[in-house]
């Protein structure tokens, strides 16, 4: 018997008043892929923290945010893919202004095509909209 294969995954909330940050690819239908928080895999010899910075300005395309804590982590059966993900979330804010609504892209470092997101605040009271196990940590943000 084969064992799924486990991925270690950096999740961020990222929170401004009472706002979350969010996105969608922007070459995809909202069925395909939904709403997203930023988030990513770690590179080689990286920590964790470290990682979910680089993912959050990597995927908004902005570099003014900090990560203010570590708020846990999670396991998620990526089904029907034969994956688990064991996810650590991380609360993190911006340190400088931005807009309400912008576009950005990815280049992952010219190892396969750019993605394009859509990134934009929704009111936390909604956050339960996210794709994909990725509001698993939520409750941590609400007294």
């Amino acid at each position: 018997m084969s064992s799924i294969p486990t991925k270690t995954k950096v999740y961020i909330y990222c929170v401004k008043e009472d706002k979350l940050l969010v996105f969608r690819h922007t070459g995809f239908t909202y069925e395909e892929v939904g709403i997203q928080i930023p988030g990513g895999s770690l590179k080689e010899g990286e920590e964790l923290k470290d990682a979910a910075l680089r993912e959050l300005c990597e995927e908004t395309g902005q570099g003014n945010f900090e990560i203010v804590k570590y708020l846990g982590d999670s396991t998620y059966n990526m089904l029907p893919k034969p994956e688990i993900h064991h996810r650590h979330f991380f609360l993190a804010r911006p340190t400088g202004p931005l807009p309400e609504r912008w576009q950005s892209t990815e280049d992952h470092d010219g190892l396969r095509p750019p993605t394009h997101f859509e990134c934009f605040w929704i009111p936390l009271r909604n956050s339960q909209i996210l794709q994909a196990g990725q509001g698993a940590l939520l409750y941590t943000l609400f007294p």
